[in-house]
């Protein structure tokens, strides 16, 4: 199997997705809300439930090409053992999910069917 592509900073806008569980639901808040504070980004509610393409439990962060450098060695260092989607936001979700899709952590199923017409 190969290895997850990791994130390359070649886009103005990203989302990170934190993925989570029941037993990792305090860990990842804890982890979202840090971002939010210590880069200034935007942070979106803590689903506990799967939402859109995603599979598991989710909450998104919001960020740019100027935070990329700082924010995602950070987020990979302080992530434990979640998984992370960071993808580009260019207006076409389903190339977002798929061709600018990057991981932190193992690779997850995304319900891609969702962006098809």
């Amino acid at each position: 199997m190969n290895s997850p592509k990791r994130p390359i900073n070649n886009h103005e806008h990203y989302h990170a997705h934190v993925y989570f569980s029941a037993d990792t639901l305090d860990f990842a808040t804890r982890l979202c809300q840090e971002a939010g504070t210590q880069f200034s980004l935007e942070i979106g509610r803590v689903h506990q439930k799967p939402v859109g393409p995603h599979t598991q439990w989710s909450c998104q962060i919001k960020f740019d090409k100027a935070h990329f450098e700082q924010f995602i060695p950070w987020l990979d260092t302080n992530r434990a053992n979640l998984n992370v989607l960071v993808h580009a936001v260019t207006g076409n979700d389903y190339i977002d999910h798929t061709d600018y899709a990057y991981w932190l952590g193992d690779e997850e199923k995304l319900k891609l069917e969702i962006f098809k017409k």
